[in-house]
């Protein structure tokens, strides 16, 4: 029984180890293949390493294209948001903050064993007493370059150097920077005065942790002492007439003691952070003295920015009110400050917590602030400096060369202190309207404004360095191709303007002779040159294509095919022409005006319906100012009939009363001595083609004889010699007896009504006599409508 049993259970572990045997071949069979498999997914897909274990299976396979989609989208949902990485670094913060607030004592106690360890005597207190005597020697030294180096040497110098009244950066500049020099100098002297008293009385220390000490010591005197320095050339609080800013003397010195005081705590503090983390003494102590440090110099340039925020403010304005500045003043005027302690608040904030958490503090952010500000300035004062002696030169060299168009410093100053100058009269108190300019009217503003931007930019850059010294990412594609379009906007906004300005500097050129013409005059003066109409229609097209040409360059850069908008272009332009006939029937007939020279600007024209002077030109329409003041905008094509009352010459005719028993030959005889007295008048002389002559008697009305005068002028000049004309005639003919008729009616009646007529018959005949008078005079002023000029 027993052996019966045995062999059956030997035929089952036979049984069962054949067929284990025969599963393991077919599995090694099959993670072969797979294997294979395996390897020629990797080579399609890039992969160079595979990892297999002990049983062969591959770990790493690559994944299918909708597999790898999946794991992407789970990695995705497996990364934390914002928010929970700022929490998890909050609180990070927060338990390392305590730990090392925990280990603060023992590494207090580890700080004072460095300390006695690396003393020449073993000694913490001769650290201090390194510092009193180096800083006593400074003092002493600095004094001495004030009496000695400053008023013996550097005060003939400087001295020599200051103006009365300096004008622009290119006189202020060489003097600030020169006294900045001097300024380093001094410093220098005081320092190698405090080095050689030092070696003199102590000797060599020949202690590496001494001289460290004192390097650090001597390191941050000489920074101190330039950034006051720096201060005192950028605000000059102590000679008003060299300071460039909009301070007031008092604001100016206390905004300079502020600054200087905090810039030598700053470094100071900074150093000595330095000093304790190069000395290898313990983290934690390093950690908590440069914090608290940072904090008071924080608090210290918060407080600097709420006492000095006013001045500022007004020195950002130029001591303009707001009103007058543009709005990007403005903004920056207000916005300055809290934007500034803003950036001082967290600065302060990084830097603890790159402290607590012991990441590597590279430049602390107040510092950098100061760098950036000091790069602006020195930026932006040198491209001042170089621009104003540029044009300075250009404007000498081209007064010496009597070349047209420069402006000589007393040409109109007769206008400017309120006199006429010859040939003119004053006929009203009335002063004209100032026409706005560009802000950028000239090159050399054109240039000002471009040193803003570029100092802008170099504080801008200086500003990332501070904030990632490394500052990887700007060699990434996307941060060079928006370097590229950025570089693109600034050449083409400098193309624009120089374009603008060229074309203006034209149009000043031809119309610089010409007087604008007094508001609510008659109108008809002569206007400016075809060259002054045409060109400011070519400035439009060329600025146009400026614009498109940069907006276009600037699609290339970003990649983008601009080949679609031609073609589209295309078609919208055949649109436009087939829809808007009107509009291409102005645009025509404008050009045939302008090209038949029909009207120039500033011209006097009548085109039926209006009339007035042509104040503005466009594409498809013109506008004219009626004297009267009215604005009228016409489109070039709604005109049938032109007339030009502003070419060549004008000639006046003027009809007078007279008596019937005037003698006309005396009365022609008058007016041609009066118009030769008139030609040679200072005022209005010089206006008149032909003389005041008399045509003699041209109607005879009931009244009066009609005696008509005549006189030819220059266009606009009529009715200024029509006044005069008018005044002299009166006179003439007061001293010679001619006596003007006046409007007559007479009313008859029957003789055996004469002195039966009732009153209201008598105001009926006044009635008719006065309707009389007035019909008379609407036919000498023209019609019905008459000429109201």
């Amino acid at each position: 029984m027993l052996q019966s049993l045995f062999r059956t259970l030997l035929c089952l572990v036979l049984i069962f180890g054949s067929a284990a045997h025969a599963g393991a071949q077919e599995s090694d069979v099959s993670g072969a293949e797979a294997l294979s498999q395996a390897i020629e997914q990797a080579a399609e897909n890039g992969v160079s390493v595979l990892v297999v274990d002990s049983s062969g299976r591959l770990l790493n396979a690559p994944l299918e294209t909708g597999q790898e989609a999946d794991a992407s989208a789970s990695h995705a949902m497996e990364q934390p948001s914002m928010l929970m990485k700022a929490q998890s670094k909050v609180a990070a913060f927060r338990a390392e903050l305590n730990s090392r607030l925990e280990a603060l004592p023992y590494s207090i106690f580890e700080m004072q064993y460095i300390l006695r360890q690396t003393s020449p005597d073993g000694r913490i207190l001769t650290y201090v007493e390194v510092l009193s005597w180096s800083v006593l020697f400074l003092l002493i030294g600095r004094w001495l370059s004030t009496e000695i180096y400053g008023k013996r040497f550097a005060k003939r110098f400087v001295v020599a150097r200051i103006l009365a009244r300096p004008e622009g950066y290119e006189e202020k500049m060489p003097f600030l920077v020169f006294r900045f020099l001097m300024g380093i100098g001094g410093t220098v002297f005081a320092m190698v005065f405090a080095a050689l008293l030092s070696y003199l009385i102590f000797g060599a220390s020949g202690d590496p942790s001494i001289e460290f000490t004192v390097t650090a010591i001597y390191t941050a005197f000489f920074l101190a002492r330039t950034v006051s320095d720096l201060w005192r050339m950028v605000l000059s609080p102590f000679l008003a007439q060299y300071r460039i800013p909009v301070f007031s003397d008092r604001d100016a010195k206390r905004l300079y003691v502020w600054a200087s005081l905090l810039a030598t705590y700053d470094i100071s503090s900074t150093l000595f952070a330095t000093w304790v983390g190069d000395f290898g003494l313990n983290y934690n102590v390093y950690a908590m003295v440069y914090g608290v440090l940072a904090l008071v110099g924080t608090l210290g340039n918060l407080l600097m920015v709420l006492v000095n925020g006013r001045a500022i403010s007004n020195a950002i304005r130029a001591g303009r009110a707001g009103e007058e500045c543009s709005w990007l003043v403005r903004i920056l005027a207000v916005a300055w400050a809290p934007l500034l302690m803003a950036y001082m608040a967290f600065g302060w904030l990084k830097l603890a917590f790159d402290l607590v958490l012991e990441k590597d503090v590279s430049i602390p952010l107040m510092a950098g602030s100061y760098f950036v500000l000091t790069t602006i300035l020195i930026v932006y004062g040198a491209i001042n400096y170089v621009i104003e002696r540029y044009f300075r030169r250009s404007r000498l060299v081209a007064a010496a060369g009597g070349l047209p168009g420069v402006e000589e410093s007393d040409a109109g100053s007769a206008f400017e202190d309120g006199a006429s100058p010859e040939g003119k009269e004053d006929f009203d108190d009335e002063e004209p309207v100032p026409q706005a300019k560009h802000p950028i009217a000239t090159y050399e503003d054109l240039a000002r404004r471009v040193a803003g931007i570029l100092a802008f930019v170099v504080g801008a850059y200086s500003l990332v360095i501070v904030w990632n010294p490394e500052a990887s990412w700007i060699e990434t594609t996307a941060a060079e191709r928006m370097i590229d379009v950025t570089v693109i906007l600034f050449i083409g906004y400098i193309v624009y303007h120089l374009f603008r300005i060229w074309i203006d500097s034209k149009i000043d050129e031809e119309v610089g002779d010409v007087e604008p013409g007094e508001l609510g005059d008659e109108g008809g003066a002569g206007g400016a040159s075809r060259l002054a109409t045409l060109l400011p229609l070519f400035r439009g097209g060329i600025l146009a294509v400026v614009l498109v040409s940069i907006v276009l360059i600037v699609l290339l850069e970003l990649g983008i095919n601009v080949s679609p908008l031609f073609a589209g272009a295309g078609v919208v332009g055949l649109a436009v022409g087939f829809g808007s006939q009107t509009l291409v029937r102005d645009i025509f007939s404008g050009a045939f005006f302008l090209i038949d020279d029909a009207f120039r600007k500033g011209e006097y024209i009548d085109i039926g319906d209006v009339k007035g002077t042509v104040e503005k030109i466009s594409v498809r329409s013109f506008q004219l100012r009626h004297h009267l003041g009215a604005l009228h905008t016409i489109p070039f094509g709604e005109i049938k009939v032109l007339t030009n009352y502003s070419r060549d010459w004008v000639m006046m005719k003027l009809p007078m009363r007279v008596t019937y028993d005037t003698d006309v030959e005396k009365v022609r005889k008058l007016i041609k001595k009066l118009g030769q007295q008139l030609m040679d008048d200072p005022v209005v002389g010089h206006t008149f083609i032909q003389p005041l002559k008399s045509q003699g008697v041209i109607e005879m009305q009931d009244s009066a004889m009609i005696i008509r005068v005549k006189f030819m002028t220059k266009p606009g000049d009529q009715w200024i010699v029509r006044k005069r004309v008018y005044q002299e005639i009166r006179e003439l003919f007061a001293r010679e007896g001619v006596k003007f008729a006046h409007r007559e009616v007479t009313v008859r009646l029957a003789p055996d009504h004469a002195e039966d007529a009732t009153p209201k018959q008598k105001e009926a005949a006044l009635g008719a006599a006065q309707a009389a008078i007035d019909e008379d005079m609407l036919e000498d002023m023209g019609g019905p409508h008459g000429d109201d000029r």
